[in-house]
């Protein structure tokens, strides 16, 4: 059954969509000339990541997070760490691409494993770390006859010698895996759950709501989301494809919007609330809480800047220092391996340009210092 929009009432709608439009513009605008653009939206990543995992009802630690990400993990990392990381990395892979990227179908492959037309393009339909892995079957399997075995066999050889050349090479290679007959899994999976046509109905959603504001339309996509619930796994992805449809619409060019964020500060009473004029007015709310709180980290980021650009003046053209001003405006901390890795120092040199810096210790402990911008 498609998700039904009928009779909006607008009178109760326009005016929360209006100012949320509005604050979500502000946004777009200052971030399009700033000069802490770049790490604004880095952090962005960030923060909305962890409380996409919050609105699951799972805890992940930010400085985790951020380690993690830099390959410095303090412990071993937890599945709730792995999946944040994969929202991290999603984040970046869409920013990183055109606009219309999403709503492709490479796009959707990629985020979702369908194209939206019923077909499955995953190899069993389930999420690992890095969203869906598709089929990649050898190129010079398929143009051999299928009666002849032997040859088949070569090319499977081949292909296999090609791809460990260029492993051993250095060059990046997509990760391959081979769908496997076992059923042990069906425990946690639901088999005659239907992703692409869920996925489609929800697209049918999108077509059907071009005419409204993008606001509107967005608060509309992600109540449709959950009601039809796409994904068994993944349903932070839902978000991601509104903040995209949002940047590709116009109030969001500059950036993609920190829907989970916003979410978290609405409560869930409100998200899950019965009535649906209620749901939609939560998720217009979480979007105006969400720019709000990227304006308000942008002023923070902008004074910041400020205030330890001070410190460069006079500075010699070899100093690290700069380098250590944007890795601090793109991290929300920082450690002394980081500061090691990223700026080429000793470990005295790297406290010695965080002294020089003044930044906040974070941490408050001896074995391990973390710092971040007061």
């Amino acid at each position: 059954m498609a998700y039904e929009i009928g009779n909006l009432p607008l009178e109760a709608l326009i005016r929360p969509t209006g100012e949320a439009t509005a604050t979500l513009v502000r946004l777009d605008e200052r971030l399009a000339r700033s000069p802490v653009r770049e790490g604004w939206i880095e952090r962005s990543h960030f923060h909305d990541a962890t409380a996409a995992l919050w609105i699951e009802g799972e805890l992940v630690h930010l400085e985790d997070l951020v380690f993690h990400d830099a390959q410095m993990d303090q412990r071993s990392p937890t599945h709730e760490l792995t999946r944040a990381h994969a929202v991290l990395r999603k984040r970046r892979r869409i920013l990183s691409q055109p606009c219309d990227w999403v709503f492709g179908r490479e796009g959707l492959r990629e985020l979702t494993g369908q194209d939206g037309s019923g077909v499955d393009l995953s190899v069993d339909g389930r999420e690992g770390e890095g969203g869906v892995l598709t089929k990649a079957a050898p190129a010079t399997a398929a143009e051999v006859p299928e009666d002849d075995a032997l040859t088949r066999e070569f090319a499977e050889i081949d292909a296999l010698l090609a791809r460990s050349s260029k492993i051993l090479s250095g060059a990046a290679v997509p990760l391959r895996r081979v769908p496997q007959d076992d059923n042990r899994l069906s425990v946690f999976f639901d088999e005659d759950w239907d992703e692409g046509g869920r996925l489609a109905e929800w697209r049918d959603a999108l077509d059907r709501t071009r005419h409204l504001p993008v606001v509107l339309r967005a608060a509309l996509l992600l109540d449709a989301w959950n009601d039809i619930e796409v994904l068994q796994r993944g349903a932070w992805i839902g978000p991601l494809l509104v903040a995209a449809l949002m940047r590709q619409e116009g109030p969001a060019v500059h950036h993609l919007p920190c829907l989970h964020l916003g979410a978290q500060k609405i409560p869930r009473e409100r998200r899950r609330a019965h009535n649906r004029t209620d749901r939609l007015l939560a998720w217009i709310d979480a979007i105006c809480e969400a720019a709000s709180t990227g304006l308000k980290e942008h002023d923070r980021l902008l004074l910041a800047k400020e205030q330890m650009e001070r410190v460069l003046r006079g500075r010699r053209a070899t100093s690290k220092l700069p380098a250590l001003l944007d890795l601090v405006l793109s991290r929300p901390l920082v450690s002394t391996s980081m500061i090691q890795e990223e700026l080429k120092v000793s470990r005295q040199g790297a406290l010695d340009l965080v002294g020089a810096f003044n930044l906040r210790e974070l941490t408050g402990k001896g074995s391990f210092r973390a710092w971040g911008i007061v």
